[in-house]
C-alpha cells in the first residue's frame, strides 16, 4: 500500500542526493529508507532511484512522479498543521457578535492578533448588546462585545462571563464653536431647552444614562431624532442641532465636536467581552487577550 512515508523518503533522495544523507535528514537508517522506496516501486511497478558512485538519483519516471506528489505532500502538511491550529483554538470558527461603534475600533487588531497564531476563520455578526447576548445564549455567536452604564446598569448575567475591556467615564459632546465648548463642566440644570441625540431602541446605556441626569435636573429629554450612525451623531453635534453623551475613545476627532464633563454623575461607560460561562473555547481567551491590548492601544492614542 502506497504511504506519505514514501512520498517523503522519494523527495528527500531528490534533494540530497545521497541515501544516507537523506536517511540522516528524515532521522531514518539507510536499510529503512530503502525499504520505503523498494515498497514505492513495486506499487508503481517502475524503477524510481538508481545509485551509482557519485550517489543516488531518481530516474525519469522518477523525477515525474516526484513532480507530481511533491504539491500534494505539502498541501497535506499543511493540512495536518491547520488542524492543529483549530484544535487548539477549540473552533473552526470564532463568531463574534459587536455593537458597530467600538466593533470598528476594537476588532480589527484582534482579529489581526488572533490570524496570527491560528487559522481559525473568523465571523464577525454586527448586533445591539442586547441582541448579542440573546445570541450567546442560544449559542449563536461564541463571543460578543457588549456595552453597559455603570450608574444604571442593564446586564446581570450569571450564565456569562463579562470582561472588562474598557471604561470611560460619559461625558456631553457639544459643538466646538458653541457656548458650551467655552465651559470646563456642563450642568444640565442649564440644558432644559437642549435638544439630545438617542439611539433607535431608545434604551441603550446612554439613553438611561440621559433620562436619570435629565429627570434628577427636573426635566424630561427632549430628543431630536434618534440614530445610531456615529457619522450623523457627530455631523448633528457639529452643527449644533443637538447634544450627545459619549467618550473618549468613541469621538471621532474629524469633526468640529468636544467632550466637556458633566457637574452631576453620569457615570461610566463600560465594555465587556462577553462568553458563556461554560465550555468556553481557547479562541475566545485569545480574542479576550486582544481585544483588551487593542482597547489600551485606543485608549492611550487618545490622551
Amino acid at each position: 500500500m502506497i504511504s506519505l512515508q514514501q512520498f517523503r523518503v522519494l523527495l528527500a533522495v531528490r534533494e540530497h542526493g545521497s541515501l544516507t544523507k537523506a536517511a540522516e535528514a528524515l532521522h531514518y537508517g539507510v536499510p529503512t529508507l530503502t525499504h520505503h522506496l523498494q515498497g514505492l516501486e513495486a506499487h508503481l511497478g517502475a524503477k524510481l532511484v538508481e545509485s551509482d558512485r557519485n550517489g543516488t538519483r531518481l530516474t525519469p519516471i522518477g523525477a515525474f512522479f516526484a513532480e507530481q506528489v511533491a504539491p500534494i505532500l505539502t498541501k497535506l502538511e499543511r493540512a495536518e498543521r491547520d488542524v492543529a491550529e483549530l484544535k487548539d483554538a477549540g473552533l473552526a470558527m470564532l463568531r463574534i457578535g459587536t455593537f458597530a461603534s467600538v466593533g470598528s475600533r476594537l476588532l480589527p487588531d484582534a482579529i489581526a492578533a488572533i490570524q496570527e497564531r491560528s487559522r481559525v476563520r473568523i465571523a464577525v455578526i454586527e448586533a445591539e448588546p442586547t441582541d448579542v447576548v440573546r445570541m450567546l445564549r442560544a449559542d449563536e455567536i461564541d463571543a460578543g462585545l457588549i456595552f453597559d452604564a455603570t450608574a444604571d446598569p442593564a446586564f446581570t448575567a450569571p450564565d456569562l462571563v463579562l470582561e472588562t475591556v474598557l471604561s470611560e467615564p460619559y461625558q456631553v459632546m457639544v459643538a466646538k464653536g458653541s457656548e458650551w465648548a467655552a465651559r470646563e463642566r456642563v450642568d444640565f440644570s442649564d440644558l432644559a431647552d437642549a435638544s439630545w441625540l438617542q439611539s433607535r431602541s431608545g434604551d441603550e446605556a446612554s439613553d438611561r444614562v440621559l433620562r436619570r441626569v435629565c429627570h434628577g435636573a427636573g426635566y424630561p429629554v427632549r430628543e431630536l431624532i434618534r440614530t445610531d450612525d456615529l457619522y450623523m451623531i457627530h455631523g448633528l453635534v457639529e452643527r449644533g442641532l443637538a447634544l450627545a453623551l459619549s467618550t473618549t475613545v468613541m469621538t471621532d476627532t474629524d469633526f468640529e465636536v468636544v467632550l466637556r464633563p458633566a457637574v452631576q454623575d453620569l457615570g461610566e461607560r463600560r465594555v465587556y467581552l462577553a462568553s458563556r460561562r461554560e465550555a468556553r473555547p481557547a479562541a475566545v481567551d485569545w480574542l479576550a487577550e486582544a481585544v483588551r491590548a487593542a482597547a489600551l492601544a485606543r485608549a492611550e492614542a487618545s490622551r
